[in-house]
């Protein structure tokens, strides 16, 4: 039998021209081999793997340009694994980014210690509500999608955290509207790819659409712009994720919906216009 360093070699030489990544295979391995860390693959390279023939099937898959998290059906988002289907986006590291964003501004606006409420609208695998509801414990954390498969999958990731955290399933603010109530807080990362030609193939082939492509007719930002004061009882503060073209349609958006406000456009790690804050006084 083969050692991992030995399948590890014959899977990047296989995969050489799908432009495998060493990383997605150490990944592999960790998972097969039941090893704690990607760092026990290096330390144990010489040792015979164990599970050969499911190496091969996933490596197949690798090369026909499925993503990692979907073969392996999981995902690292700031320390926390979490369930991946087909029925919700990968989380990307950009959405790392905005909790980090919303960690360091929530401050100037509310005390964090405080029991906030805080709704995360189309929270696909949970991933921002969870890793907020850990930030800020004592926030009432509520998570909502208009998908149902996405929310039972969201459902699944929060019962595994061991997390106080509502779900609701609808269309943008529908079902905090139906519920009465009065947020605090709003997070959303809601579908903002322009174009499919701006998406990579593997995402247009393994991730749900209705989660990824912006309709400037049907979109998340409007709907919420346009009903945000049906659940403002005081002051607010919204943060979201968006397309660098989106920044002119936002500002117009806000001018038309929102009064007594401020916002500002911040830049990702790679330099591109990627979050919007907004905060609404009293």
């Amino acid at each position: 039998m083969a050692t991992i360093g030995e399948e590890i070699k014959w899977a990047l030489d296989k995969g050489k021209d799908a432009g495998i990544l060493s990383v997605d295979l150490r990944l592999l391995i960790r998972k097969n081999e039941n090893l704690p860390s990607q760092m026990d693959v290096f330390l144990r390279k010489n040792e015979e793997m164990k599970h050969v023939d499911l190496f091969h099937l996933q490596v197949e898959r690798l090369i026909k340009g499925e993503p990692v998290e979907q073969i392996l059906g999981e995902c690292e988002f700031l320390n926390h694994r979490l369930e991946i289907t087909q029925d919700v986006l990968i989380p990307r590291s950009e959405t790392e980014e905005l909790v980090a964003l919303i960690s360091e501004h929530v401050s100037k606006y509310f005390d964090p210690r405080n029991y906030l409420v805080c709704v995360d609208i189309g929270t696909g695998s949970g991933a921002i509500a969870i890793a907020l509801k850990t930030l800020f414990p004592n926030w009432l954390m509520t998570a909502t999608d208009i998908s149902k498969p996405a929310l039972e999958v969201a459902k699944r990731n929060i019962a595994r955290e061991h997390l106080s955290i509502q779900t609701k399933e609808g269309d943008a603010l529908e079902p905090i509207i139906q519920s009465n109530m009065a947020v605090d807080i709003l997070v959303s990362n809601p579908p903002y790819v322009m174009s499919k030609e701006e998406a990579q193939e593997s995402v247009n082939l393994y991730e749900p659409a209705k989660a990824l492509y912006f309709d400037i007719n049907d979109n998340v930002y409007e709907k919420v712009f346009r009903n945000v004061n049906k659940v403002k009882k005081g002051s607010m503060f919204m943060a979201f994720e968006i397309d660098p073209k989106l920044k002119d349609y936002l500002v117009s958006l806000m001018k038309k919906h929102l009064s007594r406000y401020e916002y500002s456009f911040y830049e990702d790690m790679n330099g591109f216009t990627r979050f919007l804050l907004v905060y609404l006084y009293e």
